[in-house]
């Protein structure tokens, strides 16, 4: 009877949540049995992460963004996320602060987790960001930004870098802050209806 069933999110989890989160008590239970019933193994995997995004993008290809999300999410590094790490990243992308977010953005850029950002990473992410948006949606973006190409290269224009430098994280989030056409680059809203 001591013994909490795996289908009980541990107190040292549930309070480092709390702490960590916006979330409340009732809502991280909540949350933890929605994940117990799509996850029984407790972890999510590339794959099942990519079926999430698709569900998002039905209509794009999500692929790539989805696995770049994934690693950035993936803090221990090992190739699935926990209940803590979905949470966490669903509170930094969701409720979090400015700041918070563009340290998450910062680590999704950092496509080799060296803690900094290349213009070459900067691309990668851009091509998988547009791959998100529907062709028709394509066809209605700036002349300057209707490819991964120009989209990358109007991004880091705004940090003021050559090609062959790199931007480091308070650099990044600066940059983006200071400016709003930077903080619409670096990700994709759908057009509202």
């Amino acid at each position: 009877m001591g013994n909490t069933t795996s289908s009980a999110i541990s107190k040292e989890i549930l309070e480092d949540l709390k702490l960590n989160t916006k979330f409340t008590e009732n809502e991280i239970c909540q949350w933890y049995e929605n994940f117990q019933k799509q996850c029984p193994t407790g972890r999510i995997t590339p794959e099942e992460f990519e079926q999430i995004y698709n569900r998002f993008f039905p209509e794009s290809d999500s692929k790539s963004y989805a696995q770049h999300v994934f690693r950035s999410f993936d803090t221990n590094d090992d190739g699935t996320l926990d209940f803590k790490e979905y949470i966490i990243a669903l509170h930094m992308t969701s409720t979090g602060k400015t700041t918070r977010k563009l340290e998450w953005a910062f680590s999704l850029f950092d496509v080799d987790k060296n803690g900094y950002i290349t213009k070459t990473e900067v691309t990668e992410i851009c091509q998988a960001i547009f791959k998100l948006i529907p062709k028709e949606e394509q066809a209605k973006l700036p002349d300057d930004e209707n490819t991964p190409e120009k989209r990358a290269d109007k991004l880091w224009a705004f940090f003021e870098k050559k090609d062959n430098e790199r931007l480091a994280e308070g650099e990044f989030i600066k940059g983006v802050i200071e400016n709003a056409n930077a903080m619409r680059l670096i990700h994709y809203e759908p057009i509202q209806q």
